[in-house]
């Protein structure tokens, strides 16, 4: 008998969710990137469109693969796809991945979080495998669970999904409300309700700022941000480019992140107005003696300069900063890049 035709998923309804027991026939491939080579994300999913046509781009460096239909056309399972595209991404790029495999987004995400570069973790399959591998994960590693709520559930000695899991529905829902708490039972019980959503993959760029000991300091955090936005602004002025969004990224101690997303009022490549943007998205994270190990700004969603209009605010200083940076960035063109740096920057 033809295995191809054995598929039961084959021909499922995408939107349907995912139970506990489907077959791994989910992605999750994150691109070992360094910050200045983002811009090959593109390529990257455009690479792995060669073996699915259901491709989310996750950028800056990630991307999530519906493999069912891929699994019937190469006659290979999903961990065997996996080792496919590790291996193109090597030759074609000279790019590694870690990749994790489920049968859904959510539990691929999660195999993805301890899977080592050039290793495919896969969650096993059957109803016991994933409640295996659940059971014993900490709360905070679930996707779309806040700190917050982390913090919550721990409280309550609900600190790991199995506990999670077994609760009844009726204290979660006091804990975290009546929508949440029933989400989180069925995340917990390895019930997946998201999808693979194709889409392209943006270009962005990015500036990470790690610190040499885990950052207590506000005024550090404040300093990568500017360190950040500054140099964000000078890359795409050289490259005659404007953003229309800026993302923050705090990675803290335990290795948890935090991204926030802000569309910008204009278009823009101003220095001046990205820092403005990324120190409000960082006083509204709220802060209080975190232990921040990185802070990284990414601009996303660029297009040419000049298809870009600026509103004129008839602000006197807000001009004069517009004049100062492109004599500064004439300076750096013409004697390096660390010719000219913000006061702050050069203590």
């Amino acid at each position: 008998m033809n295995t191809f035709d054995t598929d039961p998923t084959a021909h499922a309804d995408p939107t349907a969710p995912t139970g506990p027991g489907g077959p791994v026939s989910t992605l999750y491939v994150r691109f070992l990137l360094e910050p200045m080579y983002e811009a090959l994300l593109p390529q990257l999913v455009d690479l792995l469109g060669e073996f699915t046509p259901q491709v989310e781009a996750l950028p800056p460096d990630a991307a999530l693969l519906d493999v069912r239909g891929a699994r019937r056309y190469f006659g290979r399972n999903a961990v065997e796809l996996a080792a496919l595209i590790r291996v193109r991404a090597l030759a074609l790029y000279g790019v590694e991945c870690a990749i994790g495999a489920g049968p859904g987004p959510m539990l691929a995400r999660m195999a993805a979080r301890g899977a080592a570069p050039g290793v495919t973790r896969a969650v096993p399959e059957g109803p016991d495998g994933v409640r295996e591998f659940l059971a014993e994960r900490p709360v905070g590693e679930l996707p779309g669970i806040g700190r917050a709520a982390a913090r919550t559930l721990c409280e309550y000695g609900l600190d790991s999904l199995g506990k999670v899991a077994a609760a009844p529905l009726s204290t979660l829902q006091r804990l975290v409300g009546a929508r949440a708490g029933r989400e989180l039972r069925e995340k917990a019980r390895g019930i997946d309700r998201t999808r693979v959503v194709p889409n392209s993959a943006a270009r962005s760029l990015a500036a990470e700022r790690p610190f040499p000991r885990d950052e207590l300091d506000p005024f550090r955090h404040r300093r990568a941000l500017l360190s950040g936005a500054e140099e964000l602004g000078i890359r795409m002025r050289g490259e005659d480019q404007v953003c229309r969004a800026l993302t923050l990224t705090v990675r803290y101690a335990d290795r948890s992140t935090t991204v926030r997303t802000r569309a910008l009022p204009e278009p823009t490549a101003h220095s001046t107005a990205l820092t403005t943007a990324a120190y409000r998205m960082y006083e509204a994270l709220g802060l209080q003696r975190a232990r921040v190990r990185a802070i990284g700004l990414r601009a996303e969603g660029l297009g040419p300069a000049e298809r870009a209009a600026h509103q004129l605010t008839f602000d006197p200083a807000d001009e004069k900063a517009r004049r100062i940076e492109e004599v500064a960035d004439r300076a750096r063109e013409k004697f390096g890049p660390g010719a000219i740096v913000p006061g702050t920057l050069a203590a």
